[in-house]
């Protein structure tokens, strides 16, 4: 299952450089005043500028090239001329590209000027309970290995971790097996296996887990109305632990 040759993982990997490295200037580019429209625009020439495709532009219909996602926004978000940035926003954007026929997918969230304590916090756990995730990774490791490391570190802070989207393999396509949930038990749930390409997304809510989607089909929002943050990276399973694949080092 998703086992990946070496020469596809060097294209996954030069794919998921570019990604990053378009994430980390389009979160930089976000400020107050920008549309959710002029964010996808400014990710778009970027792209173009790499020469790489939106790996989510037609996926299932999805209409753009990025999602990006603004407070009780948990992921999906549709870019809108009419949906403005302002202070105190946290908005989260995630993308992927396709170079030479393979996808990459990160995500990472971004506070606007001054934010409440309780969402920074949110937005450091979140961000932690990702690298948590990520240390349990490697040969012979169980999904739910994985899952449990996000869940324990998220529910100490009694933050909500979503339950109806998950992680997933990815290579050719921009979902594959396994999925990779963000709770879980140790030792249950699928066996990494040395060359599998993953992708590690915990969606976390400042109050309860669960979410309902809105009548686009597509964004989902926290049931509560409260915020909810959202950081992904992809990595490869080595035989021993790990490697970051959309890292820009």
């Amino acid at each position: 299952m998703g086992i990946k040759r070496p020469e596809e993982i060097e294209k996954i990997r030069e794919a998921c450089r570019l990604s990053k490295k378009i994430l980390i200037e389009v979160s930089e580019f976000l400020k107050e005043g920008l549309t959710t429209f002029d964010v996808a625009e400014f990710a778009r020439m970027l792209m173009e500028k790499e020469h790489v495709q939106s790996a989510f532009l037609g996926y299932m219909g999805y209409p753009d090239v990025i999602c990006i996602s603004i407070n009780e926004e948990v992921v999906h978000g549709i870019p809108s001329k009419k949906r403005y940035i302002n202070q105190g926003d946290i908005v989260s954007i995630d993308l992927g590209v396709i170079k030479d026929g393979y996808m990459s997918d990160c995500a990472r969230t971004t506070a606007i000027g001054r934010v409440d304590s309780a969402v920074k916090q949110l937005i450091d756990v979140t961000s932690d309970a990702l690298t948590r995730g990520i240390s349990k990774v490697k040969a012979g490791c169980k999904t739910g290995d994985i899952g449990w490391a996000i869940q324990i570190f998220v529910e100490k802070h009694n933050f909500g971790v979503v339950r109806d989207f998950a992680g997933h393999g990815l290579g050719k396509n921009l979902h594959e097996e396994p999925e990779v949930p963000n709770f879980g038990k140790p030792g249950t749930g699928v066996e990494l296996k040395e060359n599998m390409v993953i992708a590690i997304e915990p969606m976390i809510n400042l109050g309860g887990p669960d979410v309902r989607i809105l009548s686009n089909g597509w964004t989902v929002v926290t049931a509560d109305g409260l915020p909810s943050v959202h950081f992904e990276d992809t990595v490869v399973v080595t035989k021993d632990g790990f490697e970051i694949l959309t890292s820009v080092e």
